[in-house]
């Protein structure tokens, strides 16, 4: 009997990863075939990522997971500090509000953990395969789909090897999503080389489960010592997280010993008579990214598009991001509704979203990495009379898009939208719970959708809806519960927004003569039905 076979999907994602299994997911949920592989055999046990903002909370509770009470997410309403060697405030980060969609800041979790439960969605999904052990060995593509040969695999030491007699095949796709990784085959495969930015410092993570959560000054806080730069973090319910910096000089793979480990985790009153030392790893903090996110009928996401140090913690929610925006786009092409201009438009938003936050992350490291005692003190001096004049903490940010499908002659679009409380057809909540998700065109009770009759059939046909949001008692279709939307539309002037399915605002309008023209220019790359 042979041990060769070949199977059919829609899509084809390699690597199993967050990003991989959300992209799993969302399009399992809308009923394609896909198969997912990647090339270890079980999945990955011990952290990496450990947190994630606001917009990743309301992608996960798109999929079921409330961020605000699931057992693998935790959250603490406080300050995150950047503090000297001595202990004085250099700056302070707001970590304690909601954002303006109605979820916190910054959530923290455990990485096996919640990707257990993304695995627990998809075994939901019969149409979903998820294969480990198999590692990609080829990839090809023509006008008519792709097709990618694997072996199984074993795990030898630290590193993957061809199972003697395992199984083999190849598997043929429309498209395929390549989230394989730093490393990634598939970003090789099309011949693709990432920006580098020559940023590079070697730092040592360290994960740990104490037997009695110690406390602190805050729940998170950066240590700018130059003696060795120190991140001091949440790990996730149950966990905590230091991140030491490697400094010149020294052999990280030393650094990242348990033995020192402990004697760099003692000053923080851990002990490893009681505490347990989860994982510490030697990790070189780099930033690089791709121009270019897709290749015909492939595309990458997450750290097979880009890199980025994690001082912004924004890792993992760009690679969600990346995801998110794509699947939206990736369904209407499948249906036949898009033209394929449209993934050119993902490529561009997607890199210049990621690559805003790179190099944010990229100028906290610089400030946060100096170990020359006198640039150290200047950097302080000058950031204690900064933090004194304006003490208030620094609100976190949202990165605009990269031009694509929004207008960016619109200064409201190419941002995530807000969420308000709200009523909907007997249902009060949020308005993604209460109303729903994907395209919407919202605009005040009292003016018109703005569009034409052939407009109208055309979003339809996207699956978007035109709603009309007023207080209670107005007829509207959506009840402005807390007021949140009448606000918005005051202060910003406008009577219209169109959102898209990934909740970024795509236009807006002030009149309803003018949503019919930016309709038209944002959505020029889907067809009509």
């Amino acid at each position: 009997m042979s041990n060769t076979s070949h199977t059919d999907a829609d899509v084809v994602v390699v690597g199993l990863g967050p990003a991989g299994l959300l992209s799993c997911l969302l399009l399992g949920q809308k009923g394609y075939k896909v198969v997912g592989i990647d090339r270890w055999p079980t999945p990955y046990p011990l952290p990496r990522a450990v947190t994630f903002d606001h917009e990743i909370a309301r992608i996960l509770a798109s999929i079921g997971i409330n961020a605000n009470d699931d057992p693998a997410i935790d959250y603490h309403d406080d300050r995150y500090l950047w503090l000297n060697k001595d202990g004085e405030i250099l700056l302070e980060v707001d970590w304690e509000s909601k954002a303006n969609d109605g979820w916190r800041n910054r959530y923290w979790f455990d990485q096996p953990n919640l990707e257990e439960r993304l695995r627990g969605i998809l075994d939901s999904l019969p149409n979903v395969e998820t294969w480990q052990g198999f590692e990609v060995d080829s990839f090809e593509q023509d006008e008519d789909g792709v097709k990618l040969s694997y072996h199984q695999v074993r795990v030898d030491g630290f590193v993957t090897v061809p199972l003697e007699g395992g199984k083999k095949g190849t598997i043929g796709a429309k498209y395929t999503i390549g989230s394989d990784g730093a490393n990634s085959f598939i970003r090789r495969a099309v011949g693709y080389e990432l920006v580098d930015l020559n940023f590079y410092y070697d730092w040592v993570v360290v994960d740990t489960t104490p037997a009695v959560m110690p406390t602190y000054l805050t729940k998170h806080y950066q240590i700018c010592d130059p003696a060795r730069p120190t991140t001091v973090v949440p790990g996730g319910p149950g966990h905590r997280r230091w991140e030491f910096m490697v400094l010149p000089g020294e052999d990280p793979q030393e650094i990242a010993k348990p033995e020192k480990v402990w004697e760099l985790l003692a000053p923080f009153g851990m002990d490893p008579k009681v505490d347990k030392l989860d994982r510490a790893v030697a990790w070189r903090f780099q930033g690089k990214y791709l121009e270019k996110w897709n290749a015909g009928r492939a595309f990458l996401v997450g750290d097979a598009a880009h890199l980025m140090p994690p001082f912004a913690g924004e890792g993992m929610c760009a690679a969600f991001r990346d995801t998110y925006n794509l699947v939206w786009r990736l369904d209407l092409l499948l249906q036949g509704k898009a033209d394929y201009a449209l993934m050119d438009e993902w490529s561009e938003e997607r890199r210049e979203g990621a690559k805003w936050y790179i190099e944010f992350s990229v100028g906290l490291g610089r400030v946060i990495c100096i170990t020359d005692p006198e640039e150290a003190a200047e950097r302080d001096a000058k950031m204690i009379a900064e933090y004194k004049a304006n003490p208030h903490p620094v609100d976190p940010h949202d990165a605009v898009l990269g031009q694509g499908t929004w207008d960016g002659s619109d200064s409201l679009s190419g941002k995530p939208s807000i969420q308000g409380l709200v009523a909907y057809a007997g249902r009060t909540g949020l308005f993604d719970e209460a109303v729903g998700r994907g395209w919407f065109l919202l605009h005040k009770h009292g003016t018109s959708s703005g569009l034409n009759a052939s407009q109208e059939a055309k979003f339809s046909a996207m699956g978007g809806r035109v709603l009309s949001v007023g207080e209670r008692g107005s007829g509207a279709d959506v009840l402005d519960i807390a007021g949140s939307y009448s606000e918005w539309f005051s202060s910003n002037k406008v009577d219209h927004v169109l959102i898209r399915p990934d909740y970024y605002i795509a236009a807006t309008a002030a009149s309803d003569s003018a949503v019919s023209k930016s309709f038209d220019s944002v959505l020029k790359n889907v067809i009509a039905a």
